[in-house]
């Protein structure tokens, strides 16, 4: 194990080390083929609903197919049946979403380890309240998190950690967006407006396009969680 993250736009280096990394392939913004294929090297992929259509046009197999398939191709259900992927299938009238389903499968699997880390792709693109539910159910997951594709990143920082990120292309735009009420003692370097030790509240989320001005920068917090969004 150990406590970088690499992704196809930049490297995280965590306090902790990283357990296995798996990624959810969702049915938002298709990711580039590039960039998927990067994301997906040498990591276990569970396929949310819709996700299952680029598994199955790039002959991708997941470990899994979770959801209620109200939105995926009849025909890549019928591919991950034919290849014998299992599958996690729910009702359409249910209390969770898709998403809530496969971090709730993964937390139950004897197998995983709270350090395990879910990058999560086919996220962006679609509805805001899609989009809403998860990041806040990321952010509030058992697993480190981190939504991406090769427009949009997202990770979290918690209280009393400091992260560092080492972009392979810098990003057009950084904000810091405050999960919880307040996020307190953030601290954030190498960028056009600096922070040292400042308040952040969630219903008034200020810190918004910031410009990176470093191929790294480092960033903590004391208290409370904080969602660092790149833009690219």
């Amino acid at each position: 194990m150990n406590n970088t993250l690499t992704l196809p736009n930049c490297e995280i280096i965590f306090p902790a080390q990283i357990g296995e990394e798996i990624l959810f392939v969702a049915g938002g913004r298709r990711p580039e083929e590039k960039f998927f294929l990067e994301l997906a090297r040498d990591r276990k992929i569970f396929a949310i609903d819709k996700g299952i259509e680029i598994c199955r046009d790039l002959n991708i197999l997941p470990e899994i197919l979770i959801g209620d398939f109200d939105s995926a191709e009849s025909s890549a259900v019928d591919w991950a049946v034919k290849n014998k992927i299992p599958i996690e299938r729910h009702p359409v009238d249910k209390d969770f979403t898709d998403m809530q389903l496969a971090l709730n499968f993964l937390a139950e699997k004897s197998c995983t380890s709270d350090r395990d880390f879910v990058i999560l792709t086919g996220i962006f693109g679609g509805r805001l309240d899609h989009l809403f539910s998860n990041v806040f159910t990321c952010a509030a997951s058992k697993f480190r998190t981190c939504l991406v594709d090769e427009r949009e990143n997202i990770f979290f920082v918690n209280g009393g950690e400091s992260v560092e990120v080492k972009f392979f292309a810098k990003p057009t735009a950084l904000s810091l967006l405050p999960v919880t009420e307040l996020c307190e003692g953030v601290t954030i370097k190498n960028v056009h407006w600096e922070l040292n030790g400042a308040t952040l509240r969630q219903n008034f989320p200020n810190a918004i396009s910031n410009r990176v001005e470093s191929d790294e920068i480092k960033i903590s917090v004391t208290s409370g969680t904080l969602a660092i969004y790149t833009y690219h």
